[in-house]
C-alpha cells in the first residue's frame, strides 16, 4: 500500500495514528488529513523529533501495518 491510500482512507486510519502517537490531538489529525508531510510536522511539534526522526517513525509505523 502506498501513502496515497492512507490519504484516501484517512477517516479509518487516523485511529491507528492516534494509538501510535497519543500526543496528537483530534485537531492535529484534522489538519494532517492524511498528508505525510503534515504528520511529520505535527510529530516534530508534539514530540520534539527532528525531521529525519519523524520520517523514520512514520515509515516504521507504515511498514508494520496490516492493510
Amino acid at each position: 500500500m502506498d501513502w496515497n491510500r492512507v490519504e484516501g482512507n484517512w477517516k479509518e486510519i487516523k485511529g491507528k495514528v492516534k494509538q501510535q502517537w497519543g500526543k496528537l490531538t483530534d485537531d492535529d489529525l484534522d489538519v494532517i488529513d492524511g498528508r505525510q508531510d503534515q504528520l511529520e510536522g505535527r510529530l516534530q511539534q508534539r514530540y520534539g523529533y527532528a525531521k529525519d526522526q519523524a520520517r523514520k517513525e512514520i515509515n516504521d509505523w507504515f511498514d508494520r501495518q496490516k492493510w
